[in-house]
């Protein structure tokens, strides 16, 4: 019997290089994909992949907007799982260059779809985003809260996969499970988030902008407990829900084989208190510069994680004092800091 093969696109990035490490770590097949990009550092990138080794490991360099390629890749790997993990990210740079998230997150996620339809894959989780909830104010956020209006072509991008996903549990019966993100960070972190941008600049002695003149609440979630959420859904395939009604129809399930679920900390902090935090790991100030809110972005995230700790048994729990001292001490090792 072939053993199960699992695809992860983006495993040069933050999030989908974590997972792959761990599958790796657990003996698992894994076939990697990326295009390796450069919205940031493409050194960082590259130090990421070469975390991922062993015999049970493929690599593709390839771009989802390749259908043909896409294509063979699935045609050859016989994936039992797809873990789709890559897209443009980033709420801000949606507003300068909008064509790569139409590029990425929509023709790529649609020619992802088209694979796992045409070989048999069972079972699609895939990145969604709490950027989703855009102008929605009632918290925590809630999988079964309504979520029509974005504030970002990015989130409009991630409701859109959502959207596309359910239409393909339908038609197809593709089992399809969408996570929506809040605020992940930790050990080779993304370049472009708060973290580790205030974490450089404390350390040069630059300031830190800190928009919204600082009443900004985030509900950090740590990469371990992201990748524990992704690891444990696996083998939990999305199904129907058969108490589902059109009359009253809840957005978070379906009577076609798919679910959303939120994974985050549930445990909203202040920037303020986290630029503290990062002050006493750092052993420096940081010289705060206030701006005002930007554009599309949102002054709270509060993640509601009911459904998941009730279908996988686990909620994410990591203490951010924790989360944040873990990843100075990796920043300080990886630049030499």
């Amino acid at each position: 019997m072939t053993e199960p093969r699992i695809l992860v696109t983006g495993v040069a990035g933050f999030i989908g290089n974590h997972v792959a490490h761990r599958l790796l770590a657990e003996g698992r097949a894994v076939t990697g994909l990326d295009n390796v990009n450069a919205y940031y550092d493409t050194a960082l990138k590259e130090a990421r992949l070469r975390r991922l080794t062993g015999k049970g490991y493929a690599f593709h360099r390839l771009d989802l907007t390749d259908g043909p390629g896409l294509d063979a890749v699935f045609r050859e790997g016989r994936f039992t799982t797809v873990i789709h993990l890559a897209a443009q990210a980033g709420v801000r740079y949606s507003l300068t260059d909008p064509h790569a998230y139409a590029a990425s997150n929509l023709t790529g996620f649609l020619n992802v779809l088209e694979g796992c339809r045409h070989h048999g894959v069972g079972h699609l989780i895939y990145a969604s985003s709490s950027s989703v909830y855009g102008a929605v104010t009632a918290m925590p956020f809630s999988i079964h809260q309504n979520v029509d209006h974005p504030v970002s072509l990015y989130a409009a991008t991630k409701k859109a996969n959502e959207l596309m996903a359910h239409s393909y549990s339908h038609l197809y019966r593709l089992p399809t499970t969408g996570l929506r993100f809040f605020t992940v960070y930790g050990p080779w972190g993304r370049p472009d988030m708060a973290m580790y941008l205030f974490t450089r600049a404390i350390l040069a002695g630059e300031p830190i902008k800190v928009f919204n003149e600082g009443r900004m609440r985030r509900d950090f979630t740590y990469i371990d407990d992201v990748v524990e959420g992704i690891v444990r859904l696996i083998d939990r395939s999305a199904a129907p829900n058969p108490a589902w009604d059109g009359g009253h129809p809840d957005p978070g399930t379906s009577l076609a084989p798919y679910r959303l679920y939120n994974i985050g900390n549930s445990e909203p902090a202040d920037l303020t208190g986290m630029i503290a935090l990062l002050e006493r790991k750092l052993g420096r100030r940081a010289e705060i510069d206030l701006q005002p809110m930007q554009p599309g972005d949102v002054p709270e995230t509060f993640a509601d994680v009911a459904d998941l700790a009730r279908d996988v048994g686990f909620s994410p729990g990591t203490p951010l004092e924790t989360g944040i001292g873990r990843f100075v001490d990796w920043y300080r090792a990886y630049h030499e800091a």
